[in-house]
């Protein structure tokens, strides 16, 4: 009987990597809209910008998420 030495599964690592790449980004949007929205209150633009940079966290927090679990994928199954 032969054992089967597990590799990593580069394809999927270099996916993992690009959502955590994806998930970076949003991290410094998210908080940066953020803070313009919050600093302009009197402007017309503060709903939307505020709905949008909320929407930008969240989905930071998903992607780093889903990135994560990607490379953990990649190495361990």
């Amino acid at each position: 009987m032969e054992t089967e030495t597990k590799r990593t599964n580069k394809n999927l690592l270099v996916k993992g990597i690009k959502t955590m790449g994806i998930a970076l980004v949003l991290m410094f949007l998210g908080p940066t809209l953020f803070y313009v929205a919050l600093s302009n209150s009197e402007k017309s633009l503060y709903i939307p910008i505020l709905i949008v940079a909320s929407i930008f966290c969240i989905l930071a927090i998903y992607f780093a998420f889903k990135g994560l679990k990607t490379i953990m994928d990649s190495m361990f199954k």
